[in-house]
């Protein structure tokens, strides 16, 4: 609240706000665990390549309701991975994120899937 009080934007660091809620990095778990997790049906998708909305999403959405109670015009966005990937940009954009950022490979299907999302949550 306090940050968003005098912030011009703020930005979702997906990736390391992954890691931290889960309490592992992500190359420790793409080079070990993590595949063992996704077949035995702990994990659903690799949370480092698509959002975790149920965990990771949630906190997003507690930090954005927060930060707009006080600051209603803040820009709010993600940057990482997670900004090329369609079915978290679909996600970004149902609970009210102005922008994605990802590396420059992934700006097409982002841009289509922000389209899309935008379609979509009308």
């Amino acid at each position: 609240d306090e940050l968003a009080e005098i912030a011009q934007f703020m930005s979702f660091g997906t990736n390391d706000l992954t890691q931290m809620t889960y309490g592992f990095s992500r190359d420790d778990a793409e080079s070990g665990f993590l595949l063992e997790y996704l077949r035995r049906g702990i994990l659903k998708e690799n949370p480092f390549k698509t959002l975790d909305q149920e965990g990771v999403g949630f906190l997003m959405e507690i930090a954005i309701k927060s930060a707009r109670h006080v600051n209603p015009k803040l820009q709010i966005g993600v940057c990482g991975e997670h900004g090329g990937d369609p079915a978290s940009i679909q996600f970004f954009d149902k609970v009210g994120l102005d922008y994605v950022s990802c590396s420059p490979p992934r700006i097409p299907v982002a841009r289509l899937a922000a389209a899309q999302a935008a379609l979509l949550n009308k």
